[in-house]
């Protein structure tokens, strides 16, 4: 199992407390997009163009992580 694999099943399980850095990683082993042109949100883009907007403020609100990873099973 990959980091970013046991990142996702930690975030499943403790959705609390996780780093922008963090949905980066995860992003990137699953070819997920992001952009932050200058704002606080950072949003990922998924290959089918469904967006999931996230502040990068620390640490992450739970919500936004379920809408993370919610993003990465469709």
């Amino acid at each position: 199992m990959s980091n970013a694999a046991k990142l996702v099943e930690r975030m499943k399980n403790h959705p609390r407390d996780w780093q922008i850095e963090d949905l980066k990683v995860v992003a990137r082993h699953f070819n997920l997009r992001w952009r932050q042109h200058g704002t606080s949100h950072v949003v990922f883009i998924n290959s089918v163009g469904v967006v999931a907007p996230v502040p990068a403020a620390k640490p992450i609100l739970p919500v936004y992580v379920r809408n993370f990873l919610k993003l990465l099973e469709e």
